[in-house]
């Protein structure tokens, strides 16, 4: 049976008249409150206010002219056409002529307040990633890194699971939705027991559910939730659904055991992220994974190398297990959301080590944290080995024709890139994730439908609700993304840094592509322009670097 989750219910109303009355910090408080903390407890700093001549927009008419669409349905690319905007929403898409033939200039809309030429250029809906953290200190300890580097590659929504702390993200996803910073709009996931006025107990059944009730009366949209005893899932999980909440859960290694993907999906939650679960739903005679006996959970190397060799542990494809997995999910509407980006420096660590990205794009901070350690969480390269990429190859052939089969049965399979991690930076991780839903079968209209419209399903199916954007159609937000080349042909050029084609002419290569405009709530963002005022975060912080070795050779 396919869940029908309720709208949020009265059960949240004490909580609300409590919570409605708590002070939501400024930007001012929070940055005196980060610098004030000891090194060790400071989070990342909220984004600065958007300054003037961030964004134009939005405008009472805005008309982006001579585009080729790609609507996030899954219709194929059609165009030229003149898209209209009015404030924050898509008015209307009016076909302007035929390809090959000078636009008929009495076909197209007038009265604009403002116009953007985009003729010859691509439009589709902004990129929904389902998966996102804001960094944090030491690796990347200012939002506004973050959502730029968002922003610039054409995500205007990211589901924090969680983004940050419970009062942080509130404050935040506030701030976006006025427009007041340079940001995309945050859906606010986070997990039982988070919260600054919240002092019960989620280890009992109606203590979870109290949680769950305080969450949903703070404004939080969603659960992010574990591997977690199943009478606390279930608990979660129900109330949830009564709340019109969403949620996804991390199946990990220390509870999927007794808590894998498809009893998570039984108790009703809405999807799941990453793989752990999905597997171990599959074992060909086993319970548990059989690991080394000198398995240690806390050795991130055993940990990461270990669930590579899962691939071969399970009933094979096209077995009737395997399909009768498939066929479940899909009857209860379950969402894959894969985050196959995070994982794929297992498959090729030099790669992602070296991507071309990471020297104008990647802090040295973050480039520090990626490095092997024992300390920093996903630096797991201790020594890995061939044997460890060979596993992680063969796992991921396995991951991919399950991704694949169940899009092929019209299952929904969601955008997440986690990035931030193993290499992956912010922006860039999510492209990536493009990338890999092509390799595993997607055609490039498939991927763009679960970078976007399959994104918002998500999202608001809890709420059961239509969504508010993630296709161009008229009525919808105006969240897009503008660039001038074919994303169809080549998903590189997505990619901030582009794509590399030989050009004929000159006999030299050069670089193609970039996001060229995002436009988030009828605001058009200069995506060059985001990527240069990253680049000058990472040059500032490489010389405050320089400086402070110089003063400390200076002083030796």
């Amino acid at each position: 049976m396919k869940r029908r989750p309720t709208i949020r219910s009265e059960h949240a109303l004490l909580w609300l008249l409590a919570v409605l009355l708590l002070p939501i910090p400024s930007f001012a408080q929070e940055k005196e409150k980060e610098e004030e903390a000891p090194p060790e407890r400071r989070t990342v700093l909220p984004a600065p206010d958007r300054g003037e001549n961030e964004g134009d927009g939005p405008f009472e008419r805005l008309i982006i002219r001579g585009v080729t669409l790609i609507d996030g349905t899954g219709a194929p690319p059609r165009g030229p056409v003149d898209i209209i905007i009015e404030g924050d929403k898509i008015a209307s898409i009016q076909g302007v002529g035929t390809p090959g033939v000078p636009i008929n200039e009495d076909r197209r809309p007038g009265d604009a307040t403002f116009e953007l030429d985009a003729t010859g250029m691509y439009v589709m809906p902004g990129i929904v990633d389902l998966h996102a953290h804001a960094g944090g200190v030491p690796k990347a300890p200012e939002a506004e890194y973050m959502y730029k580097l968002w922003l610039a590659h054409g995500i205007t929504t990211v589901r924090g699971v969680g983004l940050g702390g419970f009062e942080w993200t509130l404050s935040e996803k506030e701030r976006s939705a006025k427009n007041e910073i340079v940001a995309p709009h945050i859906v606010n996931y986070q997990r039982p027991g988070s919260g600054p006025d919240w002092d019960g107990d989620t280890n009992t059944p109606e203590g979870a559910r109290e949680w769950v009730r305080y969450a949903a009366a703070s404004g939080v949209d969603g659960l992010k939730l574990g591997s977690g005893r199943p009478e606390i899932m279930e608990a979660l999980l129900d109330e949830a659904n009564k709340l019109g909440l969403g949620s996804t859960a991390h199946l990990g290694q220390s509870g999927v055991a007794q808590m894998n993907a498809i009893d998570a999906a039984r108790l009703g939650l809405t999807g799941m992220t990453h793989f752990y679960g999905l597997f171990e739903s599959l074992y060909d005679g086993y319970d548990i994974q059989p690991w080394p006996v000198e398995m240690n959970y806390n050795d991130e190397q055993m940990r990461f190398g270990q669930v590579a060799r899962q691939w071969k542990l399970i009933h094979p494809p096209g077995s009737d297990e395997w399909n009768a997995l498939l066929d479940e999910f899909l009857e209860l509407d379950f969402y894959l959301n894969p985050t196959m980006t995070i994982y794929s420096a297992g498959r090729d660590v030099m790669r992602a080590r070296n991507a071309d990205w990471h020297k104008k794009h990647t802090l040295p901070s973050l480039q520090d944290f990626y490095d092997p350690s024992r300390l920093d969480h996903g630096s797991y390269w201790y020594n890995w080995t061939t044997w460890d990429e060979v596993a992680w190859k063969k796992f991921y052939q396995v991951w991919m024709q399950f991704l694949n089969d169940y899009k092929n049965r019209g299952g929904k399979v969601t955008v997440g890139s986690d990035s931030g991690y193993i290499y992956q930076t912010f922006g860039f991780g999510t492209i990536l994730e493009l990338e890999l839903l092509q390799e595993a079968g997607f055609h490039p209209l498939e991927v763009i439908r679960a970078a976007t419209m399959h994104g918002a399903e998500e999202i608001f199916q809890a709420a059961g609700k239509p969504i508010e954007y993630g296709v161009i159609r008229s009525g919808l937000r105006a969240d897009l993304l503008i660039v001038e080349e074919n994303p169809l042909a080549n998903m590189k050029v997505l990619y901030g840094t582009g794509a590399v084609r030989l050009n004929d002419e000159t006999g030299k290569p050069e670089r193609v592509g970039g996001v060229r405009y995002t436009v988030k709530d009828g605001i058009i963002y200069d995506a060059k322009q985001l990527l240069r005022d990253v680049e000058e975060m990472v040059d500032k912080q490489r010389r405050e670097r320089a400086q402070k070795e110089a003063e400390i050779t200076t002083s030796g």
